[in-house]
């Protein structure tokens, strides 16, 4: 087994460092961390370490949405280099489509055949929404996805309004003054977000959100079209401790796999588990391995 660093470019040019855990398999994981967060959590070196030992690489790197704020590099057509506001404050997370592209491309140029995409929390999100314009573009690099590992997916623009509950519109009415007057940098009021969060990132997540609204767990009605359209083998988890939904972890499994058409579906919840996943790791990890290995 080795493990080593790794950089490589988005497909926008913005570039991403991050490691490969390698024993020379056809079969890699590539990891989409969450917010405020970045590929070296225990999480993922756990699951890395059970996967290598089923013969499946393991990938995870640092997006452009990695930590709180961040330097980042953006190489442009004609070479130059310009610095963009990057990390979770100031992130769109529809940009992840370039990140996790760039990661697939870079997969395919060391050789392997089959991969599979995790995220866990907003990285979720990114993958759902990746995957789906993906298949929207008829990508010729749709065939090399065989499953996709979603860890705590969450319905994001729901868990801001139920998070500011009657403040949501004084801050939403903020964010416009801001936006309106040019000022989509400026940082949000410290109790408008479980992070530092800039005046742009927070209209995406609580205004220009049709593009990310796919995860409506409060809808009865809602027909989860992004999800129902992965139409291959499909992992999603959740924990039931200090978990981001609204509500019980068991409800929201019955509900989710009522609503998912996904012949090979597994979706549960880890009882004991909060968003991290913290001190469940080998539980978690173990159940990303069966699954993969079923594919």
């Amino acid at each position: 087994m080795v493990t080593k660093l790794i950089d490589f470019y988005a497909t926008d040019g913005v570039l991403n460092n991050g490691f490969i855990m390698s024993n020379n398999s056809k079969k890699i994981l590539i990891a989409t961390h969450g917010m405020d967060s970045n590929c070296f959590k225990k999480r993922e070196r756990i699951i890395a370490e059970n996967v290598i030992k089923n013969d499946i690489d393991f990938l995870g790197y640092n997006n452009r949405g990695s930590e709180l704020v961040k330097d980042v590099k953006k190489k442009n057509q004609d070479g130059s280099v310009t610095r963009i506001l990057g990390g979770t404050t100031f992130e769109d997370m529809t940009d992840s489509y370039y990140d996790i592209k760039g990661a697939i491309k870079k997969a395919i140029e060391l050789g392997y055949e089959e991969i599979f995409l995790q995220g866990h929390s907003l990285g979720s999100s990114k993958v759902v929404y990746t995957y789906n314009k993906l298949k929207e573009e008829n990508s010729e690099i749709i065939k090399y996805i065989k499953g996709i590992v979603l860890l705590s997916l969450v319905d994001i623009p729901r868990a801001l309004k139920i998070y500011l509950n009657k403040n949501f519109l004084n801050m939403l009415k903020l964010a416009e003054d801001k936006e309106a007057r040019r000022e989509i940098y400026d940082i949000m009021p410290k109790e408008s977000f479980i992070h530092l969060i800039s005046v742009k990132t927070f209209l995406k997540y609580a205004k220009y959100n049709n593009d990310i609204n796919f995860s409506c767990y409060h809808d009865e009605k809602f027909e989860f079209n992004e999800l129902n359209n992965i139409d291959i083998p499909l992992f999603m988890r959740w924990g039931n401790v200090n978990e981001m939904i609204e509500q019980d972890a068991k409800e929201l499994v019955e509900l989710v796999s009522r609503k998912i058409n996904n012949s090979k579906k597994d979706i549960n919840y880890i009882d004991g588990a909060d968003h991290s996943y913290t001190g469940k790791e080998e539980e978690l990890s173990n159940q990303i391995v069966k699954f993969l290995s079923n594919i």
